[in-house]
């Protein structure tokens, strides 16, 4: 019997990724804005997008929500722009490039299906090329652009997993045809294991849903085989990594070193290492890590970003 526990904190989470925008642009000798180079997120979060119903949504503040299925009621469809994750190169050869994004879209119920959204800029504006859906509850580690084609690493539901929890690694390309984009390749590269989260590190962005980590505070956790070490804020920490499966995550003999520091730094990194003590499986919201755990409170999730920035920012 599989164990969803965990896992069912992660789909919460995952269906409340929103976009954020802010302004950016420059000034030009007449005093007009003058943007050059691949659309921005900030640009694209009041953009219009196409491919995901009959009609166009335009969102705004990064996000459209339509008219309610049921007068007077709260469900309704919903699309989101995914205000961390942006990709740019040269999809159609050129030699400018575009911009690559992701959007959710969820229709109320437990499932969210991401997409991806190819975008240009066209003149002083920017504009939605092509929409193509990757699939319903998909998880999305990682994505890169090389050779006039993308690249994404994700994880979805394998042959004995449910949909709530999927554990199969794949690789899928992804090519402009004409206005549209298409998927060319999918390669399956094996179940979720702790290796998939080495590399170069990655850094706490909220102690749990809508719980931030405080400003000035850096907290980090590193991979390396069957060891885990980081930055609880304060004090560096260390651990040994298990699994008793795919996407299984827990960790055994955590220490730290014995610093005392001013707040809030010593209370989150308590908090953090409290409740990272009772970690019970990982997975990604795209681009970003998630681990659940279970503390006396009840489920909790850890959110992290990549340590290295340029990665999902275009970098291969």
């Amino acid at each position: 019997m599989v164990d969803t526990s965990g896992m069912k904190c992660l789909l919460i989470f995952a269906a409340m990724a929103v976009g954020t925008i802010s302004a950016c642009g420059g000034a030009g000798p007449d005093g007009d804005t003058e943007i050059t180079g691949p659309p921005t997120l900030d640009e694209l979060a009041g953009a219009a997008f196409d491919g995901l119903f009959d009609e166009a949504v335009q969102l705004v503040d990064g996000r459209w929500e339509g008219e309610p299925f049921v007068a007077g009621g709260a469900s309704r469809p919903t699309v989101g722009l995914v205000d961390h994750f942006i990709l740019r190169g040269d999809l159609d050869g050129d030699d400018s490039e575009e911009s690559v994004v992701l959007l959710w879209e969820s229709q109320g119920g437990s499932g969210t299906r991401d997409y991806l959204a190819v975008t240009s800029r066209n003149g002083s504006g920017v504009a939605n090329i092509a929409t193509a859906l990757i699939g319903d509850r998909v998880q999305v580690k990682s994505g890169w652009i090389a050779d006039r084609r993308i690249t994404l690493d994700i994880v979805r539901a394998g042959p004995e997993d449910p949909a709530c929890c999927p554990t199969e690694r794949a690789r899928t390309l992804w090519e402009m045809s004409g206005d549209r984009v298409q998927q060319t390749a999918d390669e399956v590269l094996g179940t979720l294991s702790p290796s998939d989260l080495e590399g170069s590190g990655w850094v706490l962005d909220e102690l749990d849903r809508d719980r931030p980590v405080p400003d000035g505070v850096e907290i980090g956790i590193s991979f390396a085989g069957d060891k885990v070490t980081g930055a609880g804020g304060c004090n560096r920490y260390f651990a040994t990594v298990s699994s008793e499966g795919p996407g299984k995550l827990s960790f055994d003999g955590m220490g730290a070193t014995m610093m005392a520091c001013p707040e809030p730094a010593m209370e989150a990194e308590q908090r953090y290492l409290k409740t990272l003590a009772g970690a019970l499986s990982f997975g990604f919201l795209r681009g970003r890590l998630v681990i659940v755990c279970e503390t006396e409170d009840g489920y909790v999730t850890l959110l992290f970003s990549p340590q290295d920035s340029s990665e999902n920012n275009g970098a291969g």
